[in-house]
């Protein structure tokens, strides 16, 4: 076979991207990509321009409103985009911001002092990514505007009318996301949305967001006077409190570091880390800065005020963070972000000034308020001494697992084929689903693991008591990450793990069971996608040899339709896995090619912790308000 030459690589070879057409290329080097995330992100990114100017002062009111068609429009009442000509680009400075990347008012500290949007590519990115996008600047008198098709100007910056009497200046942003590049099925989500503008609002305090959504016409407002101690509180609504919030904010070289603390009865950590009210979602320098100074500040004062024994080691971080609830808040003056999503921040001198500020008040805090300083040493005792109980229960599940036919327990029926990326995991309940399943499967690539009842309620155990359940040992050894400080993905035996339940209550609360021990031991299962549910079918209905299945009650109404009703028409209920034959599992439930699989993951990790905690912790006034709220949304309730 003749070697095939290579292409020629000239002068003429090297492509340059011109103006925003970059950005239309390559979206996931400037929003993350065109899945659902990544449009949500065009918002977020309009916002904290008008963020920004709230940072500024120059701002206390944004309003976002989500039309019928999918357009978003983004209104504040700041200063307005400058609209003079630009002296280097000959162009008005508003053209300017909306279609050159890397141009904008951040970069010579003059007009922000902080800011989130530090490249200049936010709003021009998210003008190149929209099919069209109109923006009103109101200032000076005037009203001017501009509009983009693909973030090309449709005609010059002009003057649309004088500003009426008492309308405040301010920028009002319009765009409409492009199908051509978001090219999924996919559309904005309200709780979403609300989730990051009520974070927005508590790191931003005294400023109105309002979100509307013409299209269900939904609506809501938030406006915090408290700041993120309001954020603290609200996190730990469903939790018990050991002491009253602790809040500092310091100021040291121009950097502003806010801090909230209180530490509750629960088990988990809730610690949430923002930089210029950016949620950076993997933490950096400022989240290592608090979890340091708090874990030395009470090894300091616990010493200090003999609560802790000559002989007693020093608390680990871990144990310092059990029941934690803080909010860590910097506003930096040149913000350095691992990505232009923003999720790490990595500045080294925040550290040092997280820490300063953390060490000092901290410490005073405890002196001043003794009986908050001994029952924060009192949870870390003990959950130190569970965590000591954790590490050996865990090491005796290793051994133990080491011993019993390479880590595999007795009752999964696991896969001949030893490829991670080829294999999958079903997690059933109970031994009738589990035998329908196993009969069903293709066992060269999918795994069946029944477990026997309910699993143990994760959210109101500590680790230690975790790995003493049976069923909850068979699950991690199966999967072979390990748990806790052993914990490693690259360990991970499946590329899919499925939670296959039936569809009436028990089946809901083991899948919740299952969900919740997931995210507080394993979230990196979620956070990487590899956790699913599965979605049987609810109905099948039958006429002559035709078998069609149906997911819900409208798609057994349309397939009645469809077949025309008659006295021959068989119509199915299925309530449990175990109803069904092999064949019939098979065929809805379990075949690459004809199931429906609903992958679980975490769009947002402070509510989804607050919904957990609600859900399957101690207080019973929130989650009973919750099942009162949501009981006429209930469908096949099995009584």
């Amino acid at each position: 076979m003749a070697k095939e030459q290579p292409r020629s690589y000239q002068a003429e070879n090297i492509q340059v991207l011109e103006g925003l057409e970059a950005v239309r290329r390559r979206p996931g080097m400037y929003v993350g990509g065109t899945d659902i995330k990544a449009l949500h992100h065009l918002v977020n990114e309009v916002v904290d321009n008008s963020i920004d100017e709230a940072l500024a002062g120059a701002c206390d009111r944004i309003e976002i409103t989500i039309h019928k068609d999918s357009s978003v429009s983004v209104q504040d009442n700041g200063r307005g985009i400058p609209v003079d000509e630009h002296p280097g680009a000959k162009k008005s400075a508003l053209e300017v911001v909306m279609t050159m990347l890397h141009a904008g008012g951040k970069f010579d500290g003059g007009s922000y002092k902080v800011s989130g949007g530090l490249h200049g590519v936010g709003v021009s990115a998210v003008n190149a990514l929209s099919e069209w996008c109109e923006v009103e600047v109101s200032r000076e008198g005037q009203v001017y505007g501009q509009r983009y098709k693909r973030g090309v100007p449709s005609g010059p910056v002009k003057v649309l009318r004088k500003m009426v009497k008492g309308q405040s200046t301010g920028t009002r942003t319009t765009f409409k996301y492009d199908k051509e590049i978001f090219k999924e099925d996919i559309d904005y989500r309200f709780e979403t949305l609300a989730q990051r503008f009520r974070e927005l609002a508590f790191v931003t305090r005294k400023v109105t967001i309002q979100l509307v959504d013409e299209r269900d016409q939904r609506e809501i407002t938030f406006y915090f006077e408290g700041g993120i101690s309001s954020f603290v509180r609200y996190l730990n609504r469903n939790r018990q409190a050991l002491h009253p919030i602790f809040h500092r904010e310091g100021e040291m070289d121009n950097i502003v570091v806010d801090v909230a603390v209180q530490f509750t009865d629960a088990y988990s950590e809730s610690v949430l880390a923002f930089a210029n009210t950016i949620n950076t979602l993997d933490g950096g320098t400022h989240l290592t800065g608090l979890r340091s100074a708090l874990t030395r500040t009470i090894n300091d004062y616990a010493r200090k005020a003999s609560l802790l024994k000559d002989s007693d080691p020093n608390f680990t971080g871990d144990d310092t963070r059990e029941g934690l609830t803080a909010i860590v808040s910097v506003k930096v003056p040149d913000p350095q972000f691992e990505s232009q999503t923003k999720v790490k921040l990595m500045n080294p001198e925040v550290q040092t000034h997280v820490q300063q500020v953390v060490n000092e008040h901290f410490a005073i805090f405890l002196e001043e308020n003794p009986a908050a300083g001994r029952a924060i040493v009192a949870k870390c005792l003990t959950s130190a001494r569970a965590r000591d109980a954790a590490r050996k229960a865990r090491d005796l599940v290793i051994r133990k697992s080491a011993l019993e036919s390479l880590t595999l327990p007795g009752k999964l029926a696991d896969c001949s084929d030893r490829d991670a990326s080829r294999s999958e995991l079903y997690i059933v309940e109970g031994d009738s689903a589990g035998g329908s399943a196993k009969q069903g499967r293709d066992r060269h690539f999918q795994a069946i693991l029944p477990l026997r009842g309910k699993i143990l309620n994760t959210e109101r155990a500590r680790l230690d008591k975790i790995l003493s359940n049976n069923e909850v040992k068979a699950l991690i050894s199966a999967l072979g990450t390990g748990i806790g400080d052993n914990f490693d993905i690259s360990g991970l035996r499946y590329k899919h793990i499925i939670i296959m339940t039936d569809a009436d209550v028990d089946g809901s609360h083991i899948r919740t069971l299952l969900l919740t021990f997931f995210f507080r031991y394993m979230p990196e299962l979620i956070e990487g996608g590899f956790l699913y549910i599965a979605q049987p079918p609810l109905y099948s209905v039958t006429k002559g040899k035709t078998v069609e299945w149906a997911y819900s009650d409208a798609e057994r109404d349309q397939v009645v339709k469809r077949m025309g009703k008659s006295d021959k028409l068989n119509i199915q209920r299925y309530k449990g896995l175990g109803e069904m034959n092999p064949d019939q599992l098979w065929e809805t439930t379990m075949d690459p090619e004809r199931r429906v699989l609903l992958q679980v993951n975490i769009e947002d990790a402070a509510e989804a912790d607050r919904t957990f905690d609600m859900l399957m912790g101690d207080s019973v006034p929130p989650r009973r308000k919750f099942i009162q709220t949501h009981a006429k949304e209930v469908q096949n309730l099995d009584v």
